[in-house]
């Protein structure tokens, strides 16, 4: 045994629980300022953002009023994989989130897989939610003089959305001033977002109409093409927008990046994570049901901001107002978790040696990865000033749904293999919810676009090319190993 890990081939070199949180050396471990509040702060920031502002309406239109039943699908394939998040988390209470998880049970490689996920799903929803708060934020824009073509990417005939770029950074110049100065700003501006999605329920349940519901699923169930319908391989019905909605529930995960920077681990996390889920799955369903009972899906399914504009067109011009200047106040909460979780997969990455060991550094005065942070700020910023909020969304689920899958298997695993190890909270029927977790995933996976899966594909073809490049010999347990002879 070297550094409790075995001496074998790379492709079955794991890390042992009873080892990864013994301690780092000075400069690469990070401060304990958590407690359970951030974490549910930070889970219902991340969850309750971009998803249920914009991507309602994108959902809409792909299913119809049976989006309903999208967020139902998304939200009970979310909540078996937080189970699962929620066992593994406080068994292995360190930073790093899946791809620790995959370290421990699956070995390396799968680690790598599973890190270059994350890394995928992270700073592509930063960028995503960038273009989400832009949308909202771009009236703000022009009254200050900036033209259009700095307001849209390539994508809508502008040069760069540059409002995306901007707060892309100033996020990440707000995390690396500390990750409890962050957490606490995401405390308040989440209840800022509650009360706005609770004001447009207020408004917009008088216009209830029972007849939007019908036709309920007028695209169908399964996930398929139509003939001269939206773009080319653009799929429609429930498990189609089932695929997109998913980006709308996960973040709880961001939460699970948190562990070693939480005071009481073992009970934080599991409130943290359970907790924010529960919350957020009331509150989209809630909102789902209001905005397709007050409009037609096929009117505010073409809007950037459907609940705004629902709002207005229910002639409360000066609320809608309100609802838009909340989006932009709180939608940057979402930015944040997500580039604090991004950040700790790339600072632990590189701590384990798959990236340079230079970029774990961690600053003495505020207890972060400032280069690291830094660096996610302006891969997403570049990210959010070119691209489509669609098509980043769905690229980061596909990212998010391999994390899952693997988070999934990981339980079984170490169930398997090490059964008898305590538990501080231990998945419910895990025989059945783990593997439900990862079925879900597979089938929602399948249900993204063709072009989704082709980019997921290359981007991971790029990733293995690294991989052994680099991180297959720079490892700590690769250097471990050729010390050992």
């Amino acid at each position: 045994m070297v550094g409790g890990t075995r001496k074998v081939s790379f492709w079955t070199r794991r890390k042992a629980i009873d080892t990864i949180t013994a301690g780092h050396e000075g400069g690469h471990e990070l401060k304990k300022t958590l407690s359970w509040p951030h974490l549910v702060a930070l889970g219902v920031g991340a969850v309750v953002g971009t998803g249920i502002y914009t991507l309602v309406g994108d959902g809409a239109g792909m299913a119809g009023p049976g989006v309903i039943l999208s967020f139902l699908i998304a939200g009970a394939v979310c909540a078996c994989a937080a189970l699962c998040y929620a066992e593994l988390s406080t068994m292995i209470p360190a930073s790093g989130s899946a791809y620790t998880y995959s370290y421990v049970a699956m070995g390396e490689p799968v680690a790598w897989f599973v890190g270059w996920s994350l890394v995928l799903e992270y700073t592509l929803v930063c960028a995503a939610v960038a273009v989400g708060w832009s949308d909202h934020a771009a009236s703000l824009f022009r009254l200050v003089g900036f033209p259009e073509v700095l307001l849209h990417g390539p994508h809508q005939q502008g040069i760069i959305n540059l409002p995306a770029v901007i707060i892309s950074m100033a996020v990440a110049g707000l995390l690396a001033l500390g990750t409890r100065e962050s957490a606490t700003v995401s405390m308040i501006l989440v209840v800022v977002k509650i009360a706005a999605l609770a004001l447009f329920v207020a408004l917009a349940l008088p216009a209830f109409n029972a007849g939007h519901f019908t036709p309920f699923m007028p695209y169908g169930f399964g996930a398929h093409t139509l003939q001269g319908v939206g773009a080319e391989g653009a799929k429609f019905g429930v498990m189609a927008a089932a695929s997109l909605i998913f980006f709308a529930f996960y973040g709880f995960d961001a939460v699970s990046t948190a562990a070693e920077e939480t005071k009481n681990p073992k009970r934080d996390l599991t409130i943290g994570i359970v907790g924010s889920m529960v919350v957020c799955s009331v509150i989209y369903m809630v909102v789902a049901a209001t905005a397709i009972g007050a409009s037609p899906t096929d009117v505010f399914s073409k809007e950037g901001a459907p609940l705004v504009f629902i709002i207005k067109s229910l002639r409360h011009p000066l609320m809608a107002e309100v609802v838009a200047m909340a989006a932009v106040v709180a939608l940057p909460t979402v930015i944040l978790a997500f580039m604090y979780g991004q950040s700790r997969i790339f600072f632990v990455m590189s701590r384990d040696g798959l990236l340079p060991r230079a970029l774990s550094a961690v600053n003495a005065k505020t207890g972060t990865p400032v280069v690291m942070t830094l660096l996610t700020g302006a891969l997403a910023a570049g990210l959010s000033g070119f691209l489509s909020l669609k098509e980043i969304a769905a690229l980061a689920n596909a990212g998010t749904l391999a994390a899952f899958i693997a988070v999934g298997m990981s339980v079984i695993i170490l169930r398997l293999r090490d059964p008898r190890r305590p538990r501080v909270f231990s998945t419910p029927i895990w025989w059945l919810v783990a593997p439900g977790a990862i079925l879900g995933c597979l089938y929602l996976f399948y249900s993204l676009s063709a072009k989704t899966q082709i980019y997921f594909l290359i981007a991971h073809v790029i990733g293995t090319v690294l991989y052994l490049a680099y991180g297959v010999r720079k490892s700590v347990l690769a250097q471990q190993e050729k010390a050992a002879g």
